[in-house]
């Protein structure tokens, strides 16, 4: 079983991980996940837990899966707005051949509302490379 592991392993975090090293070669054969850092994605932080010094080689390893994962997580993103014009065309579709006046009433003023403000952001980004082209 321990050939199989990983010598790292990232817990996922809200905005990072936290890095374990991975260590099954003991003398209880268990285990054992030693914990080396906490690394956040937005700002590339890495910060060694307690007095650990990380070396370059876990260094190296920490900052590759950092740039998986925000590939992924930009990935994760396009797809998460793919959904969503699915989506608006889904609801098009039911407020025009599914929907009752109550729930029509229930969700109209929301959604015009967030349409409009997602129409306005649009509208000033692509004026901005627009103009930014110039």
């Amino acid at each position: 079983m321990s050939s199989d592991l990983p010598e790292y392993y990232f817990r996922i975090r809200e905005n990072g991980a936290q890095v374990f090293r991975v260590d099954a070669e003991n003398r209880q054969r268990r285990i054992d996940m030693e914990p080396l850092a906490v690394i956040n994605i937005r700002n590339s932080e890495i910060k060694p837990q307690g007095d650990r010094e990380l070396s370059e080689a876990d260094l190296a390893v920490i900052r590759e899966w950092m740039e998986e994962r925000q590939e992924l997580l930009a990935a994760r993103d396009m797809d998460d707005i793919h959904r969503a014009i699915d989506s608006l065309n889904l609801t098009a579709q039911w407020a025009q051949s599914k929907a009752s006046d109550d729930q029509l009433e229930e969700v109209t003023d929301a959604l015009l509302l967030a349409m409009h403000d997602l129409r306005s952001v649009l509208v000033r980004k692509k004026a901005d490379r627009i103009v930014g082209k110039d």
